[in-house]
């Protein structure tokens, strides 16, 4: 599994970044990625049209955009690219927006980043390291607080009924959902969230999580309890015979908290 500064070079972060649009974002955040050897242009396209056919749910928590694709041939190799903007702008998200961060990705497959995408939603989850990114002076100085030297990062804080398990008996392993566009990307951010907030309640022997796209959520459903996904890919699903609960804040171990209660009633 690479880490996240196998991923993110310093040569694929640039600070105060003017961007007009959406649009411009996304190109800067691929932009980079190309320059660094992990796409070729034909990516950046991707990662537009993903937008266009998807809508914003890559917005997955205020102020950040998770730009990515489908694993595709325009992918070298697993990387990403981290675009601070010099002044927010809208992405069309009822919640989240104005951006003014856009972490690009791509993946070769969807299981290559995992462990590099959980470190990425602990950051962001806490509030000092987050802080500590915004004030970043350089690149270097950005790479460093993801590196850990900023300090120690806190667990997604939630609370819950330690020790206690789902409906159905100790033997019972229940199957959540996470769900995105494309299954690489958004859907791995909510399910690492989902997963510290199961750890926390002492349910992580009890219930898997498993990220996935559109298409594949639509088979699987009939195997989970629920689903949590985004406003725009809850309402692509429509009803599938689940619960699907819209989580606005992917990085959120609270809003996450509190979708796991509305689950199981808790």
């Amino acid at each position: 599994m690479a880490a996240l500064s196998d991923l993110l070079p310093v040569a694929a972060v640039r600070l105060d970044v003017r961007a007009a649009d959406w649009r411009e974002a996304i190109c800067a955040a691929g932009g980079l990625l190309t320059e660094t050897g992990a796409t070729t242009d034909s990516y950046t396209a991707e990662m537009i049209r993903n937008v266009e056919e998807n809508g914003p749910y890559i917005v997955i928590a205020p102020g950040f955009a998770f730009a990515h694709a489908r694993p595709s041939p325009a992918v070298h190799r697993t990387g990403l690219s981290w675009v601070r903007l010099e002044q927010p702008v809208q992405f069309g998200h009822a919640s989240n927006d104005p951006v003014h961060l856009v972490v690009g990705l791509a993946a070769e497959d969807s299981g290559a980043h995992t462990a590099a995408m959980a470190a990425l939603a602990k950051l962001l989850a806490d509030p000092a390291t987050a802080r500590a990114l915004q004030e970043a002076a350089d690149p270097e100085a950005l790479c460093a607080v993801l590196a850990g030297e900023a300090g120690e990062t806190v667990a997604v804080g939630a609370t819950g009924e330690r020790g206690a398990r789902p409906c159905g008996g100790a033997a019972a392993v229940h199957t959540i959902l996470t769900v995105c566009g494309n299954g690489v990307g958004t859907s791995l951010f909510l399910k690492n969230t989902l997963e510290q907030v199961l750890d926390r309640w002492g349910w992580a022997r009890h219930v898997t999580v498993e990220a996935t796209d559109t298409i594949s959520a639509k088979g699987k459903a009939s195997e989970a309890v629920a689903i949590l996904t985004s406003r725009e890919i809850a309402r692509t699903l429509g009803d599938v015979g689940v619960p699907v609960t819209v989580v606005e804040d992917f990085t959120s171990g609270r809003e996450v908290d509190r979708a796991l209660r509305a689950t199981y009633d808790v």
